[in-house]
């Protein structure tokens, strides 16, 4: 039997289809491992980055509620609520050093979207606005959106008259990813306030930063960024 002209017409057009598929398809170019690794570490550095300011955020706010961030802050301040379903005790209850425990539920989120895990252990010199004291911060069994937080993070308060600073250090950071990929982080930053330093109150501050922090994988690929512009 013949092929009809309808049969043969489909048989020409599957095979120029197929043909011209076939010439214009190109290999999928490989991924350059060196530019992947840069996109990965430039992942990982803005996530240390987020993490750091996030310790920040919450020993400020821990300092002002328990009334040890100095110069009078008023225990009034309404809270930002970082610290959302934490326990905070302060030891001992009269002078220094002290240790600020704060314990997080992990059924909690925060305004801003964050869920921690764990225990953040602080222990302060003296009330955080003193120049000379020394802040430092260490973690067990804590995490942030699921990802593992270790290291010591350190404040020292570098303050002179007339200027309020402080100089930031993570030292020995570490931050695992579920699915247990980590990368080492480390950084050096100087704080210093511009607004605010004539008030007792938290929330009229405002800082201006400068420094380096860098970020490495387990290959012991480095990334390093400073900050140009305060």
């Amino acid at each position: 039997m013949k092929p009809t002209k309808q049969i043969f017409a489909s048989i020409l057009l599957s095979s120029l289809l197929f043909t011209a598929c076939k010439k214009e398809s190109t290999p999928e170019p490989e991924t350059d491992p060196a530019i992947e690794a840069t996109f990965e570490l430039s992942t990982d550095q803005a996530t240390s980055e987020f993490m750091t300011e996030d310790d920040n955020d919450i020993l400020m706010e821990s300092t002002e509620d328990k009334g040890i961030l100095g110069n009078f802050a008023p225990s009034t301040n309404e809270p930002d609520n970082f610290l959302p379903c934490a326990t905070v005790t302060v030891t001992p209850a009269n002078g220094f050093p002290k240790t600020i425990r704060m314990t997080f539920d992990s059924t909690c989120v925060s305004p801003r979207g964050v869920r921690r895990s764990g225990v953040v252990k602080v222990v302060i010199s003296d009330t955080l606005r003193r120049p000379g004291s020394t802040s430092v911060m260490t973690f067990e069994n804590y995490y942030v959106n699921r990802l593992k937080r270790e290291g010591v993070h350190t404040w020292a308060n570098t303050s002179e008259l007339g200027i309020r600073r402080w100089r930031r250090t993570v030292e020995g950071g570490k931050i695992t990813a579920p699915n247990g990929r980590f990368w080492l982080h480390e950084s050096v930053k100087v704080v210093t306030q511009t607004e605010g330093v004539g008030t007792p109150q938290r929330l009229d501050d405002v800082f201006s930063i400068r420094g380096n922090s860098s970020v490495t994988n387990p290959a012991g690929a480095t990334r390093t960024a400073e900050i140009i512009s305060p």
